[in-house]
């Protein structure tokens, strides 16, 4: 039966009052917001100790036992209504912030987009395989249930993720009907199904031969995790459209990942983008000034325009600086010798 006119403003007003009792984001400095994902008390207590931050080699910047999953929101001075949910990687043991995921957040605000970095539960840290992806989900409709008060479009919020944080991304572009946790308040009845995905070195697959990822390892605590999370078993035609960037010798990601979710896409004729370049190896987040992987962010920033989820920014605003070619970053010693521990940005 047809709801009522007056059936249908209730239950508005019953949706908006949900809203209005969803945690409240708190200002930090320059800018920066931080949003809880889950009320207070919701989560088991798992991992016990403050959350780290890495200051060497390959961790450097890098987070791990993450006990309150949030986003860090990073508002630019002339919003154009796009936002993206950025899932930095790190093999599901330890999330790339300090070297991708924010930079990434600062050179999309420097553009008007609203970016959200995501701090998500680790599985390496005793957490469920699911939880990143509980998060992630969460993430999202949270996102959209802050549109106005952030500036954004609701329909245009994507993800952009690197390496597992790709993997996440696209779990979460293909399986938006399923429900990673129960609904817990009004925000849970919005859509978490991405406007747009940009992967970057992703992995996609948890199959051989491309099996021997640190992300395959973290997330086989789940009986069925080689199917739930291979994104290609899910894609589908109705999934946003895609941006692929790859480097053709990376020892961590093989660049068949991402040849293999460019076919998977094109099958099911979703708009797919896949750039692939000679050389840049694993990890490269906004890439080295002059690099060939360095390429990439004006490349998605023309393809997000070119299908209408970005807006020109200001002509006094520049996506990327530095005219000085530069030699490809080396691959770190650590990632070429132990690739399975080194896994993400």
């Amino acid at each position: 039966m047809r709801p009522t006119r007056r059936g249908a403003a209730a239950g508005l007003a019953l949706l908006l009052a949900g809203l209005a009792a969803l945690p409240a984001m708190a200002r930090e400095g320059n800018g920066v917001q931080t949003l809880p994902l889950w009320p207070e008390g919701h989560l088991p207590r798992v991992v016990q100790g403050p959350e780290r931050v890495g200051t060497e080699g390959a961790a450097n910047g890098a987070v791990t036992r993450v006990s309150e999953p949030r986003l860090e929101i990073h508002r630019p001075a002339q919003p154009n209504g796009t936002a993206v949910l950025i899932l930095g990687g790190g093999g599901y043991f330890r999330i790339q912030v300090g070297t991708a995921a924010r930079p990434m957040a600062q050179w999309l605000a420097s553009i008007g987009v609203t970016s959200a970095v995501l701090y998500y539960r680790l599985p390496a840290d005793g957490w469920p395989a699911s939880a990143p992806f509980a998060d992630g989900q969460r993430a999202m409709r949270l996102l959209r249930a802050h549109a106005a008060e952030l500036g954004i479009d609701p329909e245009r919020i994507g993800a952009i993720g690197s390496s597992a944080g790709a993997n996440l991304a696209g779990i979460l572009a293909t399986r938006f009907e399923h429900d990673f946790y129960p609904a817990l308040d009004a925000a849970d009845a919005l859509p978490s199904r991405p406007a747009f995905l940009g992967m970057l070195y992703p992995v996609v697959t948890l199959r051989p031969p491309y099996d021997t990822t640190r992300s395959r390892r973290e997330l086989a605590t789940q009986a069925d995790a080689v199917e739930a999370y291979s994104v290609e078993s899910h894609v589908r035609p109705d999934m946003p459209p895609v941006f692929l960037a790859h480097a053709a010798d990376d020892p961590i990601a093989d660049v068949g990942h991402s040849l293999l979710l460019f076919q998977a896409a094109r099958a099911q004729n979703v708009p797919a983008e896949l750039h692939v370049f000679d050389r840049g190896g694993h990890s490269w987040g906004l890439g080295r000034p002059g690099s060939q992987v360095a390429q990439w962010p004006r490349l998605f920033a023309a393809w997000a325009r070119a299908h209408g989820f970005m807006a020109a920014p200001p002509a006094r605003l520049q996506p990327l600086t530095g005219e000085a070619p530069a030699a490809p970053a080396p691959t770190p010693a650590d990632d070429a010798a132990e690739p399975n521990e080194e896994d993400g940005d």
